[in-house]
């Protein structure tokens, strides 16, 4: 029985360190998914929440089996649904129609991730990120809005996820993640500040470049 027990435990063991990254471990990958976007004031006010998504490419380099450190080039589409915009008809009288405001950023995380579980396969990642906005329009007029806007926005992310080994190269995984911005979206804001906030459920590829 003891032989049985120690057999069980060795071999329970060894699977660990299979699935595991060895320090130096290399990771890319291409992930997209769902975005819950919205804007917030200081005070908590929020706007409604804009349905978007995102998608690029991520990179991590592992310090050991459970720690690594992630980036990535993500094209993320935030901003927020049901504002309001003025626009005048034919005889010069003002028009109020509800719009979404689509802002659409490159965003570049930079996150530590901590891998936990006797088979690594869960992780948590903490860090910030820097965005350039791209574009910007509201769809009441199709008007663009950028100029309006701060061309950068920082702010903090973290997440959790679970990765499904495919083979000892490729992995799928499944992940949640919060962004929180730091910075005013509005160029000239005399009140209170307005920052990005947006939720995303993400799924992706990953491959070992070892």
């Amino acid at each position: 029985m003891k032989k049985l027990v120690a057999c069980i435990a060795l071999a329970f063991i060894s699977l660990s360190q299979l699935q595991a990254q060895d320090k130096g471990t290399i990771e890319i990958g291409a992930i997209g998914g769902i975005n819950f976007a919205t804007v917030s004031d200081i005070q908590g006010n929020a706007a409604k929440t804009r349905v978007a998504f995102n998608f690029g490419a991520s990179g991590e380099y592992y310090f050991s089996d459970r720690w690594g450190i992630k980036t990535g080039l993500i094209y993320d589409s935030k901003g927020w649904a049901d504002g309001f915009v003025e626009s005048f008809n034919n005889t010069g009288d003002p028009q109020i129609s509800s719009a979404d405001f689509k802002l659409n950023y490159l965003t570049i995380p930079v996150m530590a991730n901590w891998h936990f579980g006797s088979t690594r396969k869960w992780y948590l990642n903490f860090g910030g990120y820097a965005g350039f906005l791209l574009n910007a329009e509201e769809t009441a007029f199709g008007n663009d809005v950028k100029d309006g806007l701060t061309s950068t926005d920082f702010g903090l992310a973290l997440g959790i996820g679970y990765k499904f080994p495919i083979s000892d190269k490729v992995k799928l995984c499944i992940e949640y993640q919060e962004q929180f911005g730091l910075v005013d979206i509005f160029e000239n804001n005399t009140g209170d500040a307005v920052t990005n906030r947006r939720s995303s459920f993400n799924i992706g590829a990953l491959f070992n470049l070892d």
